[in-house]
């Protein structure tokens, strides 16, 4: 997969790989479809493994030729070693996990750098839904209530409270709407929260 067709697929994922360097060893945590790793190994000789727990990803994974591990996030990772990746990726799954602190955790042992992403609940039209008595429903979350995989909704700050709580430190922040960064009111504007992160 090279670029472009990333860009056209999940703009989201294209703006996120530019922070990941060539050749990194790279754990992309519910990795889907396997589509970034895809493209990590394909354009920028990255090396590594995909986790995933969803049956129907697993064939898709191994068709891109993705190293993909079928296993719970919440179980751990106590497979891997302590810095044994350059690279943790955590996209669009954290808002997916009982214990965030205890992935995040995870996370800062076994990756010298991690990007982390999840919907941005303070985005304006999420503030409008509730003040309108409903749940959300947006690109960025699109389930109803009833039927959504996320178990925890935060705010760009929130995080960042969190992040440091557990010993990674924020390189960079950015918000993305449309998969295009938002400089103004970011927390307000921004659907999508990703994160670049270094251990302390």
């Amino acid at each position: 997969m090279n670029f472009g067709e990333l860009s056209g697929f999940r703009p989201d994922l294209a703006f996120i790989a530019h922070w990941v360097k060539k050749e990194s060893h790279v754990l992309d945590l519910g990795c889907g479809d396997g589509v970034m790793l895809d493209y990590l190994q394909t354009d920028k000789d990255c090396s590594g493994y995909g986790i995933e727990i969803d049956d129907v990803m697993i064939p898709k994974c191994i068709a891109r030729g993705v190293q993909v591990i079928q296993r719970d996030l919440e179980s751990g990772l106590s497979i891997f070693d302590d810095n044994a990746f350059d690279t943790v990726l955590c996209l669009s799954a954290l808002q997916m996990m009982k214990n965030v602190e205890g992935v995040l955790r995870d996370i800062a042992r076994v990756g010298r750098d991690a990007i982390v992403s999840f919907p941005n609940f303070a985005y304006w039209p999420h503030r409008i839904a509730l003040l309108r008595g409903r749940m959300p429903v947006s690109k960025s979350l699109p389930y109803d209530w009833y039927d959504t995989p996320n178990l925890r909704c935060a705010t760009i700050r929130d995080f960042e409270e969190l992040a440091a709580e557990v010993g990674l430190q924020v390189v960079e922040c950015v918000a993305l709407d449309d998969g295009k960064p938002v400089q103004f009111l970011p927390n307000w504007r921004g659907s999508l929260a990703v994160f670049r992160l270094r251990k302390i």
